[in-house]
């Protein structure tokens, strides 16, 4: 206690006087907190004097400075403002006090012209749960609108009388009602909506808004409905094409085979989009993003056990790379995955990719990645699972394997008779 009590005054040392008013006036209830005009013995300044510790679950207060009220206040009111009575003096100090003690704030009643209201976060939520639904409701309103306005302009009148005006307010009126459902967290309706604005944009031979629909409606079904995102995305691919954004296009394939990854789990049409995804970047001269999408191929690829797909691969993008002052220090990487994959297959594949290898790249001659090949050789020869293991711990205690390194060092592991199938 002794301790709390020479914090507060430390922290209150150049305080002169307190003043405790509400200020009812510019805030809503529940919302209402106690303000303090605080004056220091040099200048008027602003300072909040309570904020609740990080995880604790007392309500959360701030106290506030109040400006001085107008010159327009009476004498009489001017002279009660100068004046603390004692009750409301003590309250302030064992308010100040409160969190230094460790006990939470709790709302105070009808103790003379001050309340005390807390916000609490059930409160919150609640108030955030009104205000989505609000939203949502609006949102529905604003899709019967358009709805409207689109059959209007089927009509034969309609489509004498401004029907292409029709259609456009009813494209708009769904591109807001598709955001406020984004507000709601409503991710089906977001994408529903921003589809059927996209429809009403090729309608009137808007493409590029209609892709850009097209893709706005595949990031809200992300969130709800993988496969409709999945075809959302298909639909603004096509227009982009026929555009010529190739580049554009590719960068949606490449989404859509990270939702097949992570989502939906079908790796072989992952597969196939970042080989669309890479010939659209090769195509536009991107050799970077198209060596991108290739790794990722020939990584799924290995994995799936599709080796001479990934040897191919791992060999092209390495010597892509040999020629790039930037990038050939990332060539030995893949000439020694390319090494893996030919080990699995056979160890004599191996032993002739490694000799091609290191005449194409000399620098691959000097690197650790070729020492721990020819190690692994030396002891699949000698069936040694133990001299096996024990030059893939000396490597990872180097250079930590990835998930990706190690499957593959222990397909190899298994080819060695009597392994038990680990490396440890």
């Amino acid at each position: 206690m002794l301790l709390c009590f020479l914090k507060c005054l430390c922290t209150f040392q150049n305080v002169v006087c307190c003043y405790m008013l509400l200020y009812f006036d510019t805030l809503e209830p529940p919302y209402k907190h106690t303000y303090i005009h605080t004056y220091n013995s040099n200048q008027h300044f602003r300072k909040p004097l309570f904020s609740p510790p990080d995880g604790s679950t007392a309500p959360r207060m701030t106290f506030l400075s109040l400006r001085r009220r107008s010159a327009a206040a009476s004498p009489q009111h001017q002279h009660q403002q100068r004046r603390l009575p004692p009750r409301l003096l003590s309250l302030s100090l064992s308010l100040l006090l409160s969190p230094l003690l460790s006990s939470p704030l709790r709302p105070l009643r009808n103790i003379g012209p001050l309340v005390l209201l807390a916000s609490l976060p059930a409160q919150r939520q609640t108030q955030l749960a009104m205000d989505n639904s609000g939203k949502e409701k609006e949102a529905m309103q604003l899709m019967a609108e358009a709805d409207k306005k689109v059959k209007a302009s089927g009509s034969f009148l309609g489509g004498m009388f401004g029907g292409n005006h029709k259609v456009e307010d009813a494209c708009e009126m769904y591109a807001r009602a598709a955001n406020m459902f984004k507000m709601a967290k409503n991710w089906s309706a977001a994408g529903n909506a921003f589809c059927q604005a996209a429809r009403l944009h090729m309608q009137l031979q808007n493409k590029l808004d209609s892709a850009t629909s097209f893709v706005d409606a595949g990031n809200a079904y992300k969130k709800a409905d993988p496969q409709e995102a999945i075809n959302c995305l298909n639909q603004a691919i096509d227009i982009y094409t026929d555009m010529g954004r190739f580049t554009i296009a590719a960068k949606h394939h490449i989404t859509i085979a990270e939702v097949y990854e992570s989502e939906l789990v079908d790796i072989e049409k992952a597969i196939a989009h970042y080989e669309q995804a890479a010939d659209y970047y090769k195509g536009e001269e991107s050799n970077s993003s198209a060596n991108k999408c290739l790794l990722k191929v020939g990584h799924y690829s290995a994995q799936l056990e599709q080796y001479p797909k990934a040897i191919e691969i791992y060999e092209q993008v390495a010597m892509s790379t040999m020629d790039n002052p930037l990038l050939k220090y990332n060539a030995k990487e893949y000439f020694f995955k390319a090494s893996l994959c030919h080990f699995i297959v056979d160890e004599l594949n191996a032993k002739l990719a490694i000799e091609k290898y290191e005449e194409m790249f000399p620098a691959f001659s000097d690197s650790r990645e070729l020492k721990l090949l020819k190690k692994l050789l030396e002891a699949h020869e000698e069936q040694n699972s133990e001299a096996f293991t024990e030059a893939v711990k000396d490597f990872d205690s180097v250079s930590r394997l990835d998930q990706w390194l190690t499957t593959m060092l222990l397909r190899i592991k298994k080819t060695i008779q009597g392994d038990a199938g680990d490396l440890k």
